[in-house]
């Protein structure tokens, strides 16, 4: 089964709700939607599922245009935010109630009602009613009742939002695995760069309704093609500085000068925007070709075993993810090193025009 939006577009009261989306799911694909809350990510799966009807365009299920079926008489499934089970219903029952509507016998719904909750740790709780279960037992029977359907398509809208942060990554682990032995096409949002990143598979880049980049999830978070895209699959988001190149060297400002390094040099002489990663901003040179900067600090954060620290001079703003806790004052003057290797440079259209030869390592 393969999922093609071709040429979609959602206009909801004259509002632009997706603009001219193409996109082409592949059969067994496991797939990120990731942007900002109203990227459009919802609204997307509701136009494959066939909860919402474009206004614009066709959506074409294994070659067949499905635009006008409604989602009963599509094989979709789909697990939201909430969990949302039948309160007065057993687990058991929870997870066969689909496949009941479907009249299938009851010697299959039992098999398959007993294979997915297996399949998901909750066969031990299989006669319990959902107030009785714990969040995260809540969501895997929501789950069950998604996947016992052995759909094509399995959506997920942020469906680990409201779970702590050691089961969202039990979940996430759980879903690469039980997807790689699955032949449907998963569809999964969320507003997290580093979820993406840890769900591996391909990743769809939104930004208001609109795609900006698809393809592999390393390969779009290592190469976007346009500097939103970086800010998009970034947390914290990409650091921009406004630069020049002239001559053999490049300028942040008057007091801020590098050589141009082997790749940099392909670049012609002008006005650019050069963007670096949180995490590849030190406290203390790390490679040769590091660049020393002057800054002055707004704050720190300290979350868990990391800091977040947010340093600006005159020209620009940074942020720096450091590991471990750090403590800054306030106006505390600091020396920050960049390395120039691993700088991605974008044009004054924001078009990606240097992407670091080292951007694929850590």
């Amino acid at each position: 089964m393969s999922l093609i939006l071709e040429n979609i577009d959602l206009t909801v009261g004259g509002a632009t709700h997706v603009a001219d989306v193409n996109l082409e799911l592949e059969p067994g694909s496991f797939n990120v939607l990731l942007g900002r809350t109203l990227a459009g990510k919802t609204t997307l799966m509701r136009l494959m599922a066939g909860l919402d009807t474009p206004t614009r365009g066709r959506v074409l299920m294994n070659g067949q245009d499905v635009t006008g079926v409604s989602v009963r008489r599509r094989n979709v499934s789909m697990v939201y935010q909430q969990f949302i089970n039948y309160p007065s219903l057993s687990v058991y029952d929870n997870i066969a109630s689909p496949l009941r509507l479907a009249r299938v016998s009851k010697a299959e719904i039992d098999r398959r009602v007993r294979e997915t909750a297996e399949m998901l740790h909750i066969e031990h709780l299989l006669d319990r009613l959902p107030l009785e279960l714990s969040g995260g037992q809540q969501q895997r029977t929501a789950m069950g009742r998604a996947l016992v359907k052995d759909a094509d398509i399995v959506l997920f809208d942020e469906p680990l939002v409201n779970l702590d942060y050691k089961l969202r990554e039990e979940f996430r682990e759980e879903l690469r695995t039980l997807f790689s032995e699955r032949n449907c096409i998963a569809v999964y949002a969320t507003t997290e760069p580093a979820e993406a990143l840890a769900l591996g598979g391909h990743t769809a880049v939104l930004h208001e309704g609109r795609l900006l980049q698809y393809g592999r999830t390393d390969d779009v978070y290592h190469r976007p093609l346009d500097i939103l895209t970086a800010e998009m699959f970034s947390e914290p988001p990409i650091n921009i500085m406004r630069g020049i190149i002239s001559g053999a060297e490049v300028t942040f400002d008057k007091r801020v000068h590098f050589p141009l390094n082997d790749d940099l040099r392909t670049l012609a002489p002008g006005e650019y925007r050069f963007g670096v990663r949180p995490a590849h901003i030190a406290l203390a040179p790390r490679s040769d070709d590091d660049i020393e900067v002057e800054m002055e600090v707004d704050m720190a954060e300290i979350s868990g075993s990391e800091t977040f620290l947010h340093v600006r001079n005159a020209l620009f703003h940074l942020t720096v993810h450091l590991e471990g806790v750090h403590e800054f004052t306030p106006g505390q003057a600091v020396r920050l090193y960049i390395p120039t290797h691993k700088v991605y440079a974008f044009d004054r259209q924001g078009a990606v025009v240097h992407i670091p030869t080292h951007a694929g390592r850590a």
